[in-house]
């Protein structure tokens, strides 16, 4: 995998990596035309589990309405101002969504497929919470199931 980054203007870059597809970065003390270097590595941590988790649901024929990963970051006052901890809140919305096949998704991304997260939790603490939502006929929903993901030892879990 290869990247560059250059320069535009002022602290504004352009990132493209083998992909070809351009990201705009810039630094708060500029104009913000883009997202600040550790603001994507938290999108990318929430991104990469977030592609595996939907991934496994639908394989597993859950009726996702709507997903996202919320994620928040906590960082050091002094410099360099590293990211020293981060949450992630799954949430899910759909119909007959199991909490199992949920907790599965979660337990196989971070253990076995998100490069992101298997990086970055080697230098902070990570937590994860889910929030399952049922989707009414009338377009509200309601709470099914709340927790936290607490990770079983590997070679454990079940497929």
């Amino acid at each position: 995998m290869d990247a560059r980054v250059t320069w535009d203007k002022d602290l504004q870059f352009v990132g493209v990596s083998d992909s070809a597809f351009p990201v705009r970065m810039d630094s708060k003390s500029s104009s913000q035309t883009g997202a600040g270097p550790v603001e994507l590595t938290l999108m990318a941590l929430a991104g990469c589990t977030a592609m595996d988790v939907i991934s496994i649901l639908l394989k597993k024929r859950q009726q996702v309405a709507e997903f996202h990963v919320d994620a928040r970051a906590e960082r050091a006052t002094d410099y360099p101002t590293v990211i020293t901890a981060a949450a992630l809140e799954y949430v899910v919305s759909g119909h007959g969504i199991e909490e199992a096949a949920l907790l599965r998704a979660i337990d196989l991304s971070v253990k076995q497929y998100c490069p992101v997260h298997a990086m970055l939790t080697k230098a902070f603490p990570i937590s994860l919470k889910y929030s399952i939502f049922e989707s009414d006929p009338d377009g509200g929903r309601r709470v099914v199931s709340q927790g936290t993901y607490s990770p079983a030892p590997f070679g454990n879990a079940e497929d």
